[in-house]
């Protein structure tokens, strides 16, 4: 039997008040079932930013956070999990997923 995994991917977009203009913040894709052992890579695109940050939410639990970024060229990593920041998106990659990365991955700018 061949084993699937569903990711969900969800933007957390937090406009605090001390932020000013129309900041845009877009994801893709917004859900996503793979086999195990593929790779796949989860985008974020924004309009400006002061920070990034990438976060995992397993279901009834609260956000986790897994990577803060702040210059443009920035790479992190934690095991099969790859964070870069772009002048306009990042990207989170994970390699070899398995059932137990099934989580909602949160941007937040």
């Amino acid at each position: 039997m061949e084993n699937m995994l569903e990711c969900a991917f969800i933007v957390l977009w937090l406009q605090l008040g001390w932020l000013s203009g129309e900041d845009q913040v877009e994801q893709s894709p917004q859900t996503l079932r793979i086999q195990e052992g593929d790779s796949l890579s989860l985008n974020c695109s924004y309009s400006s930013f002061r920070g990034l940050q990438w976060y995992r939410q397993d279901p009834g639990k609260g956000p986790e956070l897994l990577f803060l970024l702040y210059s443009v060229g920035d790479e992190k990593q934690k095991e099969r999990l790859r964070a870069t920041l772009l002048k306009k998106g990042s990207s989170l990659h994970i390699e070899a997923p398995k059932p137990e990365d099934s989580a909602t991955y949160l941007c937040a700018v």
